[in-house]
């Protein structure tokens, strides 16, 4: 049996849930999110708790088991409270500004990188070099914070680059001549 699984998660005053025959929706202040469940999971809602039940000790069962509970805390989660990433931009002359709804990024290329966010997530830019990604799917937000991450990694020796903003980045020294 899953250990993760196992756990109940509490359900937040103001978070409602709604169980249709595959699927869990939940409501919460900041919004909607669905769940789709496998057929051999059962989710069983008793007064402020939530309680995920595997119908048989398979070895997929019991991966899907808390799979399914730690994708339910994270809606729950994330309608309530919500998610954030934050990204910096490390370098002489990276910024990033918004134009529209679009990110432009100018982190070292020839020309500007637009980024266009998808829809559910919130993105603000704090001074010229700070990115704040938000939004309610745990996924969606960090999947985003990885994609424009990508546009310009850190870089190893230097430390020029986007990355996290609790990332440490351990540079390498460079080639030093033989005498």
């Amino acid at each position: 049996m899953s250990r993760i699984g196992k756990k109940y998660i509490t359900i937040p005053d103001g978070v409602k849930l709604t169980m249709n025959a595959r699927q869990v929706v939940i409501h919460g202040p900041k919004g909607q999110l669905e769940v789709d469940l496998p057929s051999n999971i059962e989710v069983i809602l008793e007064d402020n708790l939530i309680k995920v039940k595997a119908r048989n000790h398979q070895r997929q069962t019991n991966a899907l088991h808390g799979l399914v509970r730690s994708l339910l805390f994270n809606a729950v989660f994330g309608v309530n409270q919500g998610y954030k990433k934050t990204l910096k931009l490390h370098g002489t002359g990276y910024r990033v500004a918004t134009k529209g709804k679009n990110l432009q990024l100018s982190v070292g290329y020839s020309h500007p990188v637009d980024y266009a966010p998808p829809a559910g997530v919130d993105i603000k830019i704090e001074g010229n070099n700070t990115i704040v990604i938000t939004g309610i799917d745990k996924q969606q937000v960090g999947q985003v914070a990885a994609n424009i991450r990508k546009i310009k990694p850190p870089d190893a020796y230097k430390g020029k680059g986007i990355r996290y903003d609790d990332e440490q980045v351990k540079t390498k020294p460079g080639k030093t001549t033989s005498s």
